[in-house]
C-alpha cells in the first residue's frame, strides 16, 4: 500500500449528531464524511436523554456510508490505519456488562435533573461552588456524571440490582462507544 492512500477516521458523537469523517494522512484534508443527527429526549423540564442504542446505532450508520463513499472513490476503508474519537464527555451511561443492554437512557450532559443534589452539596461547604475546583477542575454542577450516577442508583430499580449482582458498567459516550464495538 502507497503512503499515499493511507487514511485517519475520526468519529465525533455529539449531543445533537454523530459524524464519521475521513481524512488523507498526507495532507490531513477531508476526504469524505457521514452526519446522521441523534434524538434527543426531554419528557420533563430540565430532562435531557439519548437512547444509548441510537448512539450506535448512528455511528456504525456513519462508518458504514463512509465506507460506500470510499469504495466510490475506489478506495478502501482498510486504509484507515487509526481511528480518533471525540465525544459529549459528561454524557453518562450505565449498562449491563454481562448482557450489554444499557441500564436506562444516557443522561445527556446538559441535564439539570440532579440539581437539587447540588444544592444539598453547596449547602454543606458553605454554598462555596468552587469548593472542589482544585481537586477536579471544576465547580459543583449538575454537569458531574457522578450525580448523574447517585440520580439513576436513587431512580432506577435496574441499576440497583444490577450493582448489587456486580454487572453494572459506567461510562461516558466514549467508554460505551468502545465497549460495544467490543462485543459486536
Amino acid at each position: 500500500m502507497q503512503d499515499d492512500n493511507l487514511l485517519i477516521g475520526a468519529i465525533d458523537q455529539g449531543t445533537s449528531s454523530s459524524r464519521f469523517l475521513v481524512f488523507s494522512a498526507k495532507d490531513f484534508q477531508l476526504i469524505t464524511y457521514h452526519q446522521v443527527p441523534i434524538k434527543l429526549i426531554s419528557d420533563q423540564a430540565g430532562w435531557v436523554e439519548i437512547d444509548p442504542k441510537a448512539i450506535i446505532d448512528s455511528v456504525v450508520e456513519c462508518i458504514e456510508k463512509v465506507s460506500e463513499y470510499l469504495a466510490e472513490m475506489g478506495l478502501s476503508h482498510r486504509n484507515i490505519k487509526t481511528v480518533g474519537l471525540t465525544n459529549q464527555r459528561e454524557t453518562s451511561i450505565l449498562w449491563d456488562k454481562v448482557t450489554g443492554k444499557p441500564l436506562y437512557n444516557a443522561i445527556v450532559w446538559l441535564d439539570t435533573r440532579t440539581h437539587s443534589t447540588v444544592d444539598e452539596m453547596l449547602a454543606k461547604c458553605n454554598n462555596n461552588p468552587n469548593y472542589l475546583k482544585m481537586e477536579c477542575g471544576l465547580p459543583f454542577s449538575t454537569y458531574f456524571s457522578a450525580l448523574k450516577i447517585k440520580w439513576l442508583m436513587d431512580n432506577v430499580p435496574e441499576v440497583k440490582e444490577a450493582i448489587k449482582e456486580n454487572r453494572c458498567a459506567f461510562g461516558t459516550v466514549d467508554s460505551w462507544i468502545l465497549w460495544v464495538d467490543q462485543i459486536l
